[in-house]
């Protein structure tokens, strides 16, 4: 593993806008950065594949153990969305895709951080737009990167009588290409689709049905949106009661939390690809991290180590918190990489790669492409 600095192409923003990415930019300062890539070589990918193979096996037991321990409060999850979990686990909703961070510099195992498992961003970046950049930078080079194909699998599989609804939140860009994105592959595969904002989502009491903004019925919803936030909305409480598909289903409650990560530990302490963590009531000794369990974009993290805290700020926290043994990030000329490894219908899928001068990564950390030799 190696970070080169490089040249950018002398059109980038038009390229990239040509790919579906609008926001290269965030607040004036660049977001898709290819003034460097990380160059890898097949063996490393290899290992960050059967990484986050064994991580999404390990996840998939740890739902099991929630449900047959009842950890439901462990992770917040109100009582009267219990059952609405488990029915959609046993009834094996089926779930798009998800992202896990991971600490690595190419030695060693690659390590678990979190699990981006309900409302992963940097896709559209991870899948094409590092793609095109691959083929006008590297061409002779290759990447770790099936995510768009594994997208058209999943799509392939969708019942053809189910329309889906794509909705995001208001006001977010980012959220809204990376779902439009989701919605065009779709559109590639022949489905019947809609956009709409989770603002415009409404609960029709005489049938008992979700409605869009034009009160059609609403049968699939993708939502790029947390689930702790829909079950809080005006019409959460009718979600258990409703027929109406979501991607990501609601069995990505259990891991889209950070309390996942001290259940993992305790079932598999010592694996290889996991860091020692907690519930705060079993405090880890040493340097740790502390991050609330619902927690984004790096806020209200907390970074415990000999000298100092160092703080993000936010509003989250008010659910509680869990301690995460510190790993430092490996460090290439004064930057910190953390990789995003795809999961896409359940297959390792490609790794998209964000870097911050400081080891806490927030939704500004610049987007840095890869790619790999043979050889």
């Amino acid at each position: 593993m190696k970070r080169l600095s490089l040249t950018p192409r002398a059109n980038w923003r038009e390229l990239v806008e040509q790919a579906g990415m609008q926001y290269h930019t965030i607040d004036d300062a660049t977001y898709w950065d290819e003034g460097a890539c990380y160059q890898f070589n097949v063996h490393e990918i290899d290992i960050l594949d059967a990484a986050t193979s064994e991580l999404n096996v390990l996840c998939q037991q740890a739902i099991e153990e929630v449900i047959r321990s009842d950890l439901f409060s462990r992770l917040r999850i109100p009582e009267a969305f219990v059952p609405f979990v488990i029915s959609s686990w046993e009834k094996n909703d089926p779930s798009l895709y998800g992202r896990f961070d991971l600490a690595w510099d190419g030695s060693g195992p690659p390590k678990l951080l979190e699990y981006n498992a309900d409302t992963p961003t940097a896709l559209l970046e991870a899948s094409v737009v590092q793609w095109f950049w691959l083929r006008d930078v590297f061409p002779r080079a290759d990447q770790f990167n099936s995510i768009h194909e594994k997208l058209l699998s999943f799509w392939d599989e969708w019942p053809r009588h189910l329309p889906v609804h794509f909705a995001c939140a208001a006001g977010s860009a980012e959220d809204y290409w990376n779902t439009e994105y989701l919605r065009d592959t779709a559109v590639q595969r022949g489905l019947t689709t809609e956009r709409l904002f989770i603002e415009e989502i409404g609960w029709d009491t005489m049938y008992g049905k979700f409605v869009g903004a034009n009160d059609e019925v609403i049968r699939t919803l993708f939502k790029l949106y947390p689930w702790e936030w829909m079950i809080r909305e005006e019409f959460g409480r009718f979600l258990p009661k409703s027929t109406m598909y979501t991607l990501e289903p609601p069995w990505k409650m259990l891991l889209s939390n950070k309390g996942i990560l001290p259940i993992l530990w305790q079932m598999f302490p010592d694996h290889e690809n996991l860091l020692p963590a907690s519930f705060e009531d079993n405090p880890l000794d040493g340097d740790y991290i502390r991050k609330p369990l619902f927690s984004r974009e790096g806020e209200n993290i907390e970074l415990h180590r000999a000298g100092g805290v160092v703080r993000t700020g936010g509003g989250y926290g008010s659910e509680g918190f869990i301690q995460q043994r510190y790993a430092p990030l490996p460090c290439f000329d004064g930057n910190y990489p953390v990789i995003g490894s795809w999961v896409i219908n359940g297959y390792s899928a490609g790794i998209g790669i964000r870097e911050d001068k400081s080891e806490i990564t927030t939704n500004s950390s610049r987007f840095i492409p890869h790619f790999f030799l043979e050889v």
